[in-house]
């Protein structure tokens, strides 16, 4: 079997930081080593980040909140063609990408893969990012207290993704 360049471009940039390293005089394992040191510690200082989303997410689904805030705006989605089985992904696709995910799954099972409802979901999925996930994790990790440009900047660009996911699946896919 022959493998492609592609499979290949990793392993080559990683012999050529050692072999760079090695040439600047650098103790290149013992660098390694350190950089792991910092990831561990790095890893365990965001846990209480993790930890605090994924509990906030978790009640925010079970309480019903967010299936009775879908139903007050229901009438408003009809009248912009916003399918409101969309809506919860959209509002959690900024907090969580693995919440977004779960919805997203249960959505494309529900109405297939092949249905405008899946696409979409598909679509938003790939076109939106986890903005505050984002901020509280690495921004909380490095100790940014004053995030507030880099929240209004990352929720303009979740609502335009979202408008765009849903102005490009009418447009190819239809309604």
């Amino acid at each position: 079997m022959i493998m492609q360049f592609s499979s290949y471009i990793i392993p080559i940039i990683v012999l050529l930081v050692l072999v760079y390293g090695t040439y600047q005089k650098v103790p290149t394992y013992e660098t390694f080593v350190e950089g792991g040191k910092e990831g561990v510690r790095m890893a365990i200082s965001l846990l209480p980040f993790l930890l605090g989303m994924i509990v906030s997410i978790s009640i925010f689904r079970a309480s019903g909140a967010l299936d009775a805030f879908v139903g007050i705006i229901t009438p408003a989605l009809t009248f912009f063609h916003i399918p409101p089985e969309i809506v919860p992904q959209a509002l959690t696709r900024p907090i969580s990408g693995t919440a977004s995910l779960s919805m997203a799954t249960d959505i494309i099972q529900t109405e297939g893969p092949d249905s405008f409802i899946g696409r979409l979901a598909s679509t938003m999925q790939g076109s939106t990012d986890t903005t505050l996930y984002v901020l509280t994790v690495y921004f909380g990790a490095v100790g940014i207290k004053k995030m507030g440009d880099a929240l209004k900047v990352g929720l303009i660009a979740d609502v335009i993704g979202i408008i765009a996911s849903l102005t490009v699946c009418y447009l190819i896919f239809g309604s």
